[in-house]
């Protein structure tokens, strides 16, 4: 993959011997709806993911067997869709979580309170010993329940939001294919 300036999007190229390799032969769907293959999706991907600050990106698929003319029109349609669908369920996948950090903080947050409450009231046990492991480990019950929170806020939504953000961009970007035998000059009209 040659890298681009930083003003053009980035070219992902893909070489296929037939276009039905780019997509599922599993899935029965209608050309437009149905899923990407597992192997090009990840490479896809993968490529995008080299790239997080790119402005767009450019897929070219170079074809050992030149498509049917009707297929071939659809192929751009059929991509964007399918990482579009991709994106809205990355996007509720990431709602999903904030709502259940919500959850998790509110419900860490009562028992962590009730744990700091009934350690204060730990002395009144009556043995000094005993008095002091209630009271720790009330303490260190109380934090432990914040523990889900606390990852979920720091550390897991942020993968969550970089791969939506990838496929939102996917989502967007141009498809091209190229015949086998075809010069790289045809995608260029400028050069």
């Amino acid at each position: 993959m040659a890298m681009s300036p930083a003003h053009h999007p980035v070219r992902i190229n893909l070489k296929l011997r037939e276009l039905a390799q780019l997509f599922n032969s599993m899935d029965p769907s209608p050309f437009l709806d149905r899923d990407l293959d597992h192997d090009a999706e990840e490479y896809i991907v993968s490529w995008a993911r080299e790239y997080p600050g790119a402005r767009g990106f450019d897929l070219v698929v170079h074809l050992s067997t030149t498509p049917e003319p009707q297929r071939a029109t659809e192929v751009e349609s059929a991509v964007r869709h399918y990482f579009s669908t991709r994106a809205e369920i990355k996007r509720r996948e990431f709602r999903l979580l904030l709502r259940r950090g919500h959850a998790s903080l509110t419900i860490g947050l009562l028992f962590l309170t009730t744990c700091l409450f009934l350690s204060s009231l730990a002395d009144r046990v009556g043995y000094e010993p005993v008095e002091r492991i209630v009271r720790e480990g009330l303490i260190i019950a109380g934090w432990v329940s914040m523990w889900r929170p606390l990852e979920i806020y720091l550390y897991d939504w942020w993968p969550l939001r970089a791969d939506w953000q990838i496929l939102e961009r996917l989502a967007h970007m141009r498809v091209r294919l190229l015949p086998h035998g075809a010069s790289e000059a045809a995608l260029n009209p400028e050069i």
